[in-house]
Parts: structure tokens; sequence; C-alpha cells
């Protein structure tokens, strides 16, 4: 099997147009995937995890924030997503000492902020997406993975007509 790393890169012009690219996402997404969010200040992370929230069949996208002081969101739906904003944590130990490690093996969909800062604990099979702004409104979204679940979903996922 190949190592080389697949990815998609699609483009948004408003918050609006980040959270149908994020629906998009959750809805072909399935239980035990792990998603490494990348990118600065301000670049529509919680905007695209609201949508794949969303897609994900949480109901009430007003539940989904930002956990930068919580840390750890969990919302329910088709699939239970764990949100995690890893900005604050100075150490893998601090991450690890969130239930990290459980949330893995819960079978729910996994999404951590920041996750560039602790790759080293990131599942390899993750899929990584990174938000660049790119103008005002502008980002670009970058979609890759190297193997595993994170490979697969970008292997059969085509974004749908909303996204």
């Amino acid at each position: 099997m190949s190592t080389e790393a697949i990815q998609r890169v699609l483009s948004s012009d408003s918050a609006a147009r980040t959270r149908a690219i994020g629906a998009s996402i959750g809805r072909a997404m399935s239980a035990g995937l792990t998603v490494g969010l990348v990118g600065s200040l301000g670049a529509g992370k919680t905007q695209l995890v609201k949508g794949i929230a969303a897609g994900a069949g949480v109901a009430d996208d007003k539940l989904v924030t930002s956990p930068t002081f919580s840390l750890v969101q969990e919302y329910e739906g088709r699939l239970c997503v764990y949100h995690l904003d890893t900005y604050r944590l100075a150490t893998e130990a601090d991450l690890l000492a969130l239930g990290f490690e459980e949330m893995l093996t819960r079978g729910g969909l996994v999404i951590v902020e920041w996750a560039d800062r602790f790759c080293e604990v990131m599942p390899s099979e993750s899929l990584w997406i990174e938000l660049t702004i790119e103008g005002d409104d502008q980002r670009r979204i970058e979609l890759r993975a190297e193997m595993g679940a994170g490979r697969r979903f970008l292997e059969r996922w085509t974004p749908d007509e909303s996204g």
C-alpha cells in the first residue's frame, strides 16, 4: 500500500460556505475517524467543526462552540463527536490527561484543533484538515491523509452539492 499522502483542496469565500463544506465532510464520516485541524486563529476551524457536526447528525449547531477554555466538548448525533481545542495545552501529557486515548477507542469522531502541536500522539490514520487564510473571507481548505481510515475517507469522499 502506498504511504504517499492523498489530498483534496477546496476553497471557501464565507463562514457559511466553510460550514457547508464541513457538513459535506461530516455526512460522509464514519465512527472511529480522527481529524487533526490546523490553521491560525480566525482561519475558520470552529466554523468547519460546526459543519462537520451538523453532517454527523448534531441537531443544533449553536451547541458547537470552540472548547478553548473547556478543552473538550462532546456532541451527540448520528456519530458522537469529541471536539478538542489543544491551544492552551503545553505538553502531550496534558492532552492524554484529558482522556484522549479513551476518546479514540469509543467509536466516535474525534476532532482536534491545533493538532499539529501534538503530532506524536495523533493516530497515523488521521485525516488532516488545514485551513489557510487567503483574504478577508477567502479560505483554502486542504484535506490530506496517508493511510488507514483517513486515507479511505479521502479515497471515497466527493464533495456534494453543498460542500
